[in-house]
């Protein structure tokens, strides 16, 4: 595999340990020690071409684009991204201003998941007896949704990419926390009888993990 030097960024840090990842324009970040040779930097990307393969693969299918007229799905209803003097969905399109777009499209992602995740976790625990304290929208990339001791309920404001079924398998998945704070046998069977298909849905979230390297 050839890798584009124009999508290469090698940082050199004071670090003992590379770090590597591909964002969300399918460009490559790779951290290194500062002693690390031209030499060794080729080694570790031969090393790992294979992985570097499938997360460009995942950045071509999941590449985010903010000029007009391009297509953004948000709990799973697709919206046309148009120009308006704040953001807002508006009917079938989503608006957001000429200027600072990137910025303008995260406040309203956190606003539209604070919304549809506090409907979506409300009705699973009215349904089905769950008590949590409170709902948090974070700016996490390392998951979709997370469950403290005390109760509280955090999830990142990527989740807005996510279907409206598979939003609920997170809401689902934290609200079993509230009961289980493990992976063990009991949690997973209190999931599977909230979400008897529940590992469709987790494979659908896997198959979209590269949102959570987008803005």
């Amino acid at each position: 595999m050839e890798i584009d030097a124009e999508k290469l960024t090698i940082l050199r840090r004071d670090t003992t340990k590379i770090s590597m990842r591909v964002n969300g324009k399918g460009e490559i970040v790779l951290c290194v020690p500062l002693s690390l040779r031209d030499e060794g930097i080729r080694a570790f990307l031969q090393k790992h071409q294979r992985w570097i393969a499938r997360r460009m693969r995942e950045s071509a299918l999941f590449c985010l684009d903010f000029s007009d007229g391009s297509v953004l799905t948000l709990f799973g209803i697709s919206y046309t991204i148009m120009s308006g003097a704040h953001p807002c969905v508006d009917g079938g399109a989503l608006r957001l201003p000429k200027d600072g777009r990137e910025k303008a499209l995260i406040c309203l992602l956190k606003h539209m998941a604070r919304k549809k995740m506090t409907e979506l976790t409300g009705a699973v625990a009215d349904k089905y007896a769950f008590a949590f304290r409170r709902i948090r929208i974070t700016s996490a990339r390392g998951r979709w949704g997370s469950c403290s001791d005390s109760g509280t309920i955090s999830y990142s404001f990527r989740i807005a990419f996510l279907t409206q079924d598979e939003a609920e398998y997170v809401a689902v998945h934290e609200l079993c926390h509230t009961r289980h704070m493990n992976h063990g046998y009991e949690f997973w069977r209190e999931v599977e009888r909230i979400l008897p298909d529940f590992d469709r849905l987790r494979k659908g979230i896997r198959e979209k993990n590269a949102v959570m390297k987008w803005l």
